[in-house]
């Protein structure tokens, strides 16, 4: 159990000094802005390109054969978006709010696989957590689950901002708008959290929001 801890701390500390930037000297195009709700690419465009959020949210998802969403991914600011293991992207990517983001390409012919395993491999990790949420078998599990992720990801802070909305944390949990609504409702009954504001909580027993999504 120490071992493993221990090994995820290391990975975690080494991908953490990975960046587009230090992969890419030199390729980057300058920041371009998005609108809340527009899109960044498309499922089926051509992809190449890694895409870092300088500021605002971006949410990747899919749409099922029957219509519905299924939100894979969050981005927040200095997070690192886009890398596929092919030549065609598989998901849509979409800004939450108005968001800025920067694109980097690799120069043409150039073999960029060993330096693109670090962020291979830390989409690789999220991927995992995100399956573990989903697998949790009720409601409170998964959101609070979620909202320790999104606390870790902010620097491990009592003030939490959720730029997404009900719905996305809703796609992203497999679960309803109205399921989330109730959470976020009886965690602040219980004095789990504080709801700020739509966008924003703050967590008030954080030994509590981790047993629970334990």
């Amino acid at each position: 159990m120490y071992a493993q801890a221990s090994a995820k701390i290391e990975l975690q500390s080494y991908l953490s000094h990975q960046s587009p930037a230090s992969v890419f000297e030199g390729q980057a195009t300058p920041v371009s802005f998005f609108p809340s709700g527009a899109e960044i690419y498309a499922q089926g465009e051509k992809a190449g390109a890694l895409y870092q959020v300088e500021f605002g949210a971006v949410r990747i998802y899919r749409l099922l054969a029957d219509g519905r969403r299924q939100i894979s991914a969050f981005h927040l600011a200095g997070e690192t978006f886009g890398f596929e293991a092919d030549a065609t992207h598989h998901f849509f990517a979409e800004a939450i709010n108005a968001t800025g983001v920067r694109v980097y390409r690799a120069p043409s012919g150039t073999d960029m696989s060993r330096q693109l395993l670090p962020l291979a491999l830390k989409g690789l990790t999220r991927a995992q957590e995100h399956l573990l949420v989903l697998g949790r078998q009720n409601a409170i599990e998964r959101v609070a689950a979620f909202l320790v992720e999104m606390s870790e990801r902010q620097g491990g802070l009592r003030q939490v901002e959720l730029p997404m909305s009900r719905n996305d944390i809703g796609d992203y949990l497999g679960l309803t708008i109205e399921t989330v609504s109730r959470v976020f409702t009886r965690l602040k009954e219980k004095g789990v959290i504080r709801l700020l504001s739509l966008r924003s909580i703050e967590i008030l027993k954080r030994e509590t929001l981790l047993a629970m999504g334990e």
